[in-house]
């Protein structure tokens, strides 16, 4: 059987769905892993795990008609060439566009999976311009025709699934809710807790919609009465609408509030965190990186928002908190540095959590059976 992963980015490819490349090979399939910007090191990385790299053409935003109908075309041209039998094509505009390409190219199986709505469907304050909602509803147009050619459409969490269900974008028949991408429990092992001193960590792409803004603000209110609380911010700079500057970052940095290594490895510094924070608003699937805080026994604080809801049972693991809400969450953040022995406890109801809810190797096995490989 031949397979083809169709995302976005080689680096989520390799990040996301290296663990689902190792299982497709060992079950006997022919992968072929599609992205835009390979390099060397990338293409390397997916032979490593059994896998062909592919080139192909895509824009993160939704753009020029022309160039996405070209690129459509030449998509399927590429999945014709390579005989394959089975599409997963997964981030929105991906799945969207390689499903289309698919159903051009006669892929007998097709499979479309929506790891979150993105920017395009995250709620803004005040009016949403004109721009955003005529973007807005030519993506649910294309995404109704094209997972109208899907035999399976895969959500990540109940809110996601529903909307587009309800929006008539996809038939409930077709709808499947696989829960997270899932991680590795044997690479992402439980670490000690720490307390001395209490250490809070954000781990994301610098956008405002990951609640990074009211995580500063909460820092600021902490530590203007525990001065030695350390709050950590792992990402690096994004060309998103809604990313943040660098000098911004910087000065927060300056003034003392964060520290910010930048776009570094996050199980280090997971494993010098008392309590993963992501007061996040973005419209995620599952948030992974609360995934792997929760498999290294991790409290977490984040918002009652969709994606984010799913990684916490509220006082078990840690606390849901209204997403926008920066004093809401200092508060929280204070419970912490007020009952440092609850962080070992609640870490470990995290890992629990996450062996029952995100296990890579049982996530991949459900969705290994919807793309018709193993069993």
């Amino acid at each position: 059987m031949r397979i083809a992963l169709i995302g976005n980015q080689a680096f989520s490819l390799l990040n996301f769905r290296g663990a689902l490349i190792e299982d497709l090979v060992a079950a006997g399939a022919e992968v072929f892993a599609f992205a835009p910007d390979y390099d060397a090191a990338a293409r390397e990385r997916v032979r490593a795990l059994g896998a062909e790299p592919v080139d192909f053409s895509i824009t993160r935003a939704f753009g020029n008609p022309m160039r996405e109908v070209a690129d459509i075309v030449r998509l399927a041209r590429t999945l014709r060439r390579l005989g394959v039998d089975v599409t997963l094509c997964y981030i929105l505009k991906p799945a969207i566009y390689g499903t289309l390409a698919a159903r051009l190219a006669r892929v007998p199986k097709r499979v479309a999976m929506v790891p979150g709505l993105g920017f395009t469907f995250t709620t803004v304050v005040g009016r949403v311009s004109l721009k955003r909602r005529l973007l807005r509803a030519g993506v649910q147009t294309l995404a109704k025709v094209a997972f109208a050619g899907a035999e399976r459409v895969v959500f990540q969490n109940p809110d996601d699934l529903a909307e587009f269900v309800g929006w008539g974008v996809v038939e409930e028949s077709k709808a499947v809710l696989l829960r997270g991408t899932g991680v590795d429990l044997d690479q992402w092992r439980p670490a000690p807790p720490v307390t001395e001193p209490v250490t809070f960590l954000l781990a994301a792409r610098l956008l405002r919609e990951k609640g990074i803004v009211e995580y500063v603000e909460a820092a600021r209110r902490v530590k203007a009465r525990h001065p030695q609380v350390r709050f950590v911010l792992l990402g690096g700079l994004d060309d998103n609408p809604g990313a943040l500057t660098e000098s911004e970052v910087r000065r927060w940095v300056q003034e003392g509030t964060i520290e910010w290594p930048g776009h570094v490895p996050v199980q280090p510094w997971l494993a010098q965190a008392s309590v993963y924070v992501l007061p996040s608003y973005y419209r995620e699937g599952v948030p992974r990186s609360t995934q792997e805080a929760m498999a290294m026994g991790r409290p977490v604080i984040t918002t009652d928002a969709p994606g984010c809801r799913e990684t916490v049972v509220d006082g078990v693991n840690g606390f849901l908190v209204p997403v926008r809400d920066a004093e809401a969450l200092a508060q929280r953040m204070l419970w912490f540095v007020a009952h440092p022995e609850a962080i070992g406890p609640m870490g470990a109801q995290s890992r629990r959590l996450a062996e029952e809810r995100f296990d890579v190797r049982e996530i991949n096995r459900r969705l290994m059976a919807l793309l018709g490989v193993g069993g």
